[in-house]
């Protein structure tokens, strides 16, 4: 104690203090207000019931290092385990014991995300109700020349519903992609609201003649504002962050339209989607997703059965996420609309 006041009283803060001594300010606070002059900490005497033993955290390593696992975070391995009638440990105790092991590292390039503004309200309650489109750059190997990647997905199950590359934007191909995507998911007239940005080809008139013919509903970004369409520009970031994505540009359109073809088959049948309690946009869009939670699920249940005391309150969600927002109200407002 004598130590911290004479930092203190030499300008150092007491809670920079505290952090080299790996003590909490409250105690120091209530060893001073006890008038303890020395480290009363005695340490548990017992080891806690719930500690995982030595063979369990070799387990965990073990899996978490395997080559189909080891590039994924824990969040997705867990669900994956789950499915497959294994439970480890809670995903805290994993990302800790890592930590431990000097195994978890930021492995994306990405910057944070960025806080997402809110036009016209939309809500799903199921596939084909609400679905988000843009068009993003692809690079070429020739400085200042670019493709384009036109998208569709629904933002319900996240599925891709459609997309196709051309060597310019226009209203034309857009509506050719619409009209392809909306037979192939058997799209009722006016069943669906599109939502999009406020670019040359969504406003052009060959397009918005396209959707009211097939009897969809636009909705559009409010103007000048980059981030009114999260659901595209989420997915964006997921394929071009991918670790396979050609940073030196693709040498021709059709090895563009190849690639694009490969990431939209993992990432609609094989990619764990975190908003949608990891399963794959596929499996939603199917409805097979009610089954494999229930699975993942029934492994919780039994894995706190099986040791209660590793459990301090209720297993993890894994219901299923029935209704989907597309840029909500503030939780106030949304509360007196459901009402």
């Amino acid at each position: 104690m004598g130590l911290v006041d004479e930092a203190v009283r030499s300008g150092a803060r007491l809670k920079e203090v505290c952090k080299i001594l790996g003590i909490d300010p409250t105690t120091i606070q209530r060893w001073k207000a006890q008038e303890i002059g020395d480290d009363r900490r005695a340490g548990p005497r017992t080891t806690p019931a719930n500690k995982i033993t030595k063979r369990e955290r070799l387990l965990i390593l073990y899996y978490m290092n395997l080559p189909q696992y080891r590039d994924l975070s824990p969040r997705q391995i867990v669900p994956i385990l789950a499915e497959k009638g294994i439970y480890l440990a809670s995903e805290a105790t994993i990302y800790r014991i890592l930590k431990e092991e000097k195994q978890l590292a930021h492995r994306s390039s990405s910057e944070a995300p960025k806080k997402v503004g809110r036009p016209r309200h939309l809500v799903a309650t199921g596939p084909c109700q609400v679905w988000s489109w843009d068009i993003t750059y692809l690079p070429t190997d020739v400085k200042g020349l670019f493709y384009y990647l036109y998208m569709i997905v629904d933002i319900w199950s996240r599925k891709i519903v459609g997309w196709s590359i051309h060597k310019e934007e226009s209203g034309e191909w857009a509506a050719l992609l619409m009209e392809e995507a909306c037979r192939r998911e058997g799209i009722d007239p006016d069943s669906l609201d599109l939502h999009m940005d406020r670019g040359s080809p969504m406003k052009s008139a060959t397009f918005l003649g396209t959707l009211q013919r097939l009897g969809v509903a636009p909705s559009f970004s409010r103007p000048k504002v980059s981030d009114d369409n999260p659901y595209s520009e989420s997915l964006f970031r997921t394929l071009k962050y991918c670790p396979a994505y050609p940073n030196n540009g693709f040498q021709s359109l059709e090895e563009a339209e190849k690639w694009v073809s490969l990431f939209v088959a993992w990432y609609n049948t094989e990619h764990r989607h975190s908003q949608i309690h990891f399963v794959t946009p596929e499996q939603r869009h199917n409805g097979e997703d009610i089954e494999i939670l229930e699975a993942r699920k029934k492994t919780y249940l039994e894995a706190r059965l099986k040791n209660p005391k590793r459990w301090s309150g209720e297993i993890r969600d894994w219901n299923r996420i029935e209704v989907v927002h597309l840029n909500p109200p503030p939780k106030k407002e949304l509360e007196l609309e459901v009402a």
